[in-house]
Parts: C-alpha cells; sequence; structure tokens
C-alpha cells in the first residue's frame, strides 16, 4: 500500500508542479522555467518516494520495468491505478486555484493553434522517442552497477531537457498519466487527441525496455 499512496503522491506533485509553472506562472519563467519545473519535480520525488515505490510516475515507466522484467504484470496495474488517479487530482487542485484565469491546464496537444503548430507525425515521433530515450535513462541510472545516489538527478535532467526540446511540439508528455489529468478535465480536444499520448509513449517504452531485456545494453 505504501508504493500506491507513494506513486499517488508522486504524480500528483509531478502535475502540480509541471503544469502549474505553465499555467500560473509561464508568461514569467517561459519554456526554460516550465522545463526546470518538471524536471525539478522529478528529482525532488526521486529523493522524496523513490525508496518507497522507485518513484515511476508514469505508467510508461512503469510499462518499461515490466518489460524489462523489473516488476510483476500486478504491481504495474497497481501502479498505474495511483499514477492516472493521482494526476487528475493534481490538475483538479491546479484547477481549483487557477480557476477561471486558467488558460487550459498545461494539457498535451499538436498541430494549428497549439505551440509550434506542428503535425502529427511529428508529435508522435517526437513522443516515440523521447520516451524511448528517458526510460533508458531511467533503467540506467536504476541498475545495480550504476553510482548511489545519482540516479534522481539524471532522470530530473533528462526529463528537462526534453522539455526544452519539445515543448512546443507536443507540450511534452512521455506520461499517459501526465496527459490524462489535464485533459479529462479540460475536454474538448484534449481529450480527442489523448490516444496519441497513450499509443506513443507506450511504444516508446517498450522499444526502450528491449534494448536491456535482451541485453543490447546491459546493467548489472
Amino acid at each position: 500500500m505504501s508504493k500506491i499512496v507513494a506513486e499517488f503522491i508522486g504524480t500528483f506533485a509531478l502535475v502540480l508542479f509541471g503544469c502549474g509553472a505553465a499555467v500560473l506562472g509561464g508568461d514569467h519563467v517561459g519554456q526554460l522555467g516550465i522545463a526546470l519545473a518538471f524536471g525539478f519535480a522529478i528529482v525532488a520525488m526521486a529523493y522524496g518516494i523513490g525508496p518507497v515505490s522507485g518513484c515511476h510516475v508514469n505508467p510508461a515507466v512503469s510499462l518499461a520495468a515490466f518489460v524489462a522484467g523489473r516488476m510483476s504484470a500486478k504491481e504495474m496495474g497497481l501502479y498505474w491505478i495511483a499514477q492516472f488517479v493521482g494526476a487528475t487530482a493534481g490538475a483538479a487542485v491546479l484547477l481549483l486555484i487557477a480557476g477561471g484565469t486558467a488558460h487550459g491546464l498545461g494539457q498535451n496537444g499538436w498541430g494549428t493553434g497549439y505551440g509550434g503548430g506542428f503535425g502529427v507525425e511529428a508529435a508522435f515521433a517526437f513522443e516515440v522517442v523521447m520516451t524511448a530515450l528517458f526510460v533508458i535513462v531511467i533503467l540506467g541510472s536504476t541498475g545495480t552497477d550504476a553510482a548511489p545516489g545519482f540516479a534522481g538527478l539524471g532522470i530530473g535532467i533528462a526529463l528537462a531537457v526534453i522539455h526544452i526540446v519539445g515543448i512546443q511540439v507536443t507540450g511534452v508528455s512521455v506520461n499517459p498519466a501526465r496527459s490524462f489529468g489535464p485533459a479529462i478535465l479540460v475536454g474538448g480536444q484534449a481529450v480527442a487527441q489523448l490516444w496519441l499520448f497513450f499509443v506513443a509513449p507506450a511504444i516508446g517504452a517498450v522499444l526502450g525496455a528491449l534494448l536491456y531485456r535482451f541485453n543490447v545494453l546491459k546493467v548489472g
């Protein structure tokens, strides 16, 4: 139960801090500030709840851990529930704080009127590739031969860099729960486009995890 509570809290914090930076502070901190908010949120949660649950806070990361043989299907399913509920709760608190001043809730998307206006092909490719790279960093930095104590820092930096590159493309998901929470409350186009932020990160997570599963990237 402690692992499930930890995953709920971690995903709640990720959405509240990251999307909160975009909604409440985006005009002041800009793209770099939003990227750092997501990255720093992961660093903080990695050291706060990492010893409890591993700080997945992301269904794609849990899927990668399962494919790599690091967790069971049952545990993955429980993590997913906690992550989706936590993300929705985080988005709900952000909506409560922002109220009528919110222009969305930091939801992901693509196409005309969103970010840089990138098309669905670019959005899909970005989410697949970046999720694969993200889980490679996660699985490598948490392996038994990795430098102890530095996983959270490496993972947070990776997420920040991904956001620096991709906020204009999709707002950056690489995390179906992070996309689900804001979208389900905003509705409309955010929900209509949600499929991409489930499918593409799942593909990327599997691709990255298979490199470890078949020892293409070998961790002791």
